[in-house]
């Protein structure tokens, strides 16, 4: 989870969801309509869905937004038309890189997202280059306050609920969940109390790659520049680094 987790708390630290917070919308949006249009308008049938209302939520998106995105999605008239497209290349020391995005223009999005490779230190790679070293899961975080529930009861209950598995790290609790499996676990630890700084379906490395303080900056001004893309809805990857270096950046 390494690639995953450090990179929100970096983002955290240094304040990068609230500088983003009118990308983040946008974003959602498209998630929303995209997800609406594959699927459906009704939440409790569409899990995509479900889950990108539970994200507009979570990031206190305004509820105009949301209803407007809804019935934009839902009505007959023609409008844009958003195809998913995830591109794979590798970072600096050879950190794998998986990119999802939502364009109404395929090839805008790829002559962008190859430039801020290049740009940035890495390079796009081809299909399947890098995609068989993450698998698709869900997953809960949540810090572990003092005077809450311990590690121990934590696992019990998570595991209890359908949870595959749980780690701790810097003091947030991480659970992982088969993506079929996500909500249940979800709506059940809810039901024993639990509020969740972070709820999503995303893709976890199986391996991780260490990177030194040189690579980790490249790496940290890659990752800002392919979020901060307009058609760029998730960036996933697998490096790791030293709690010492995090600091730094």
């Amino acid at each position: 989870m390494a690639g995953h987790s450090k990179w929100k708390n970096i983002q955290h630290r240094k304040g990068r969801q609230d500088a983003l917070r009118g990308k983040t919308f946008t974003k959602i949006s498209k998630e929303i309509y995209a997800a609406i249009r594959s699927g459906g308008d009704d939440p409790n049938t569409n899990l995509r869905l479900k889950t990108a209302l539970q994200k507009a939520r979570q990031n206190n998106m305004p509820n105009s937004n949301i209803e407007n995105t809804i019935k934009k999605a839902s009505g007959n008239v023609e409008g844009v038309t958003y195809e998913e497209i995830i591109y794979e290349g590798y970072g600096p020391a050879g950190v794998a890189v998986m990119v999802e995005c939502l364009t109404d223009n395929r090839n805008r999005t790829a002559a962008d997202v190859r430039h801020i490779f290049s740009k940035y230190g890495g390079n796009l790679g081809e299909s399947g280059c890098v995609s068989y070293l993450f698998s698709r899961k869900g997953m809960l975080s949540l810090p572990l306050e003092e005077g809450g529930p311990d590690e121990d009861t934590l696992m019990m209950e998570a595991l209890e609920a359908g949870a595959e598995d749980i780690r701790v790290e810097d003091g947030v609790a991480e659970i992982t969940t088969e993506p079929e499996s996500f909500d249940s676990v979800k709506q059940a630890m809810e039901a024993n109390g639990y509020t969740f700084q972070q709820a999503e379906l995303s893709l976890i490395p199986a391996t991780t790659v260490k990177l030194e303080e040189e690579d980790a900056i490249k790496m940290m001004k890659l990752m800002d520049a392919l979020e901060d893309n307009d058609d760029v809805q998730d960036v996933h990857s697998n490096f790791d680094m030293d709690e010492e270096v995090m600091a730094k950046l």
